[in-house]
């Protein structure tokens, strides 16, 4: 299981975990995937594209609507988790493990600060 303390998150609900290789893994939080229902498609970015922090950079379908999933931080992305083109399903079943979406080599820390925390997270949702 995954300690949900020790990732970061974006106001977009996407998750930040820290590798120790330094590349991030990047999912998408528990509540997002409630509020997105069953997810049937993932439309992943491309191996080696440079992505901007807060753009748009994949799609999830679910049974209830299209998603945009945003970057997290500026980077390229170096890979994706290609167990849901069979199994999208894991994105619902688990957001924080097996559900990744796609790894990130960072551009700079500078985006990585803009992240927020757990509680921060969290209290954002009750606003």
């Amino acid at each position: 299981m995954t300690d949900l303390e020790n990732l970061k998150y974006a106001s977009t609900h996407e998750w930040v975990r820290f590798e120790e290789s330094g590349e991030l893994t990047v999912g998408i939080s528990d509540h997002a995937q409630n509020l997105l229902g069953d997810v049937v498609f993932a439309e992943f970015p491309e191996v080696g594209k440079h992505i901007e922090a807060n753009q748009s950079c994949m799609l999830l379908e679910s049974v209830k609507a299209a998603s945009d999933i945003y970057m997290p931080v500026s980077g390229k992305i170096i890979a994706l988790n290609t167990a849901l083109e069979d199994e999208p399903e894991l994105i619902n079943q688990d957001s924080y493990g097996a559900g990744w979406l796609f790894k990130v080599a960072p551009e700079s820390n500078l985006d990585i600060e803009t992240l927020m925390s757990l509680s921060d997270y969290n209290a954002s949702l009750n606003k």
